[in-house]
């Protein structure tokens, strides 16, 4: 059911969660659906396949630097100019993000934000999607 094999939901699990980033501890950089409503592997592809870090967290990736020119951007190989575009495009999706020391990362229900996840109120998704 998660991957919407049978269903013709598609992936409506990951198109019902989000992450939100606290301190970023939690939270991989590239995999996580944490900023722009994709996974950043999905939205600057080429940059993950050429990144010597891949399963960094979030708060990592800040610490490393994730500003233009940044250590954090760590590559396999010299970009190409158009791979640099998409770097300058990647670092200022990331200039209004700010960590919370003092929060913990977390998932965040997108079909019941207040109550969170819940069997029924799941249930009720998939079922009503039938209607």
């Amino acid at each position: 059911m998660r991957e919407g094999v049978g269903t013709g939901v598609g992936s409506w699990f990951d198109d019902n969660s989000r992450r939100v980033v606290g301190n970023g501890r939690n939270t991989f950089f590239w995999t996580d659906n944490w900023l722009g409503g994709v996974p950043l592997k999905c939205q600057f592809s080429r940059l993950y396949e050429l990144s010597v870090h891949k399963e960094c967290s979030v708060e990592d990736m800040a610490r490393m630097g994730w500003d233009e020119g940044g250590s954090g951007w760590g590559w396999r190989r010299r970009l190409l100019a158009w791979e640099e575009d998409s770097v300058r495009e990647c670092a200022t999706l990331l200039n209004n993000v700010t960590l919370q020391e003092n929060l913990q990362d977390q998932w965040r229900w997108l079909l019941d934000p207040i109550h969170g996840y819940s069997v029924r109120g799941t249930y009720r998704f998939l079922t009503s999607m039938d209607d």
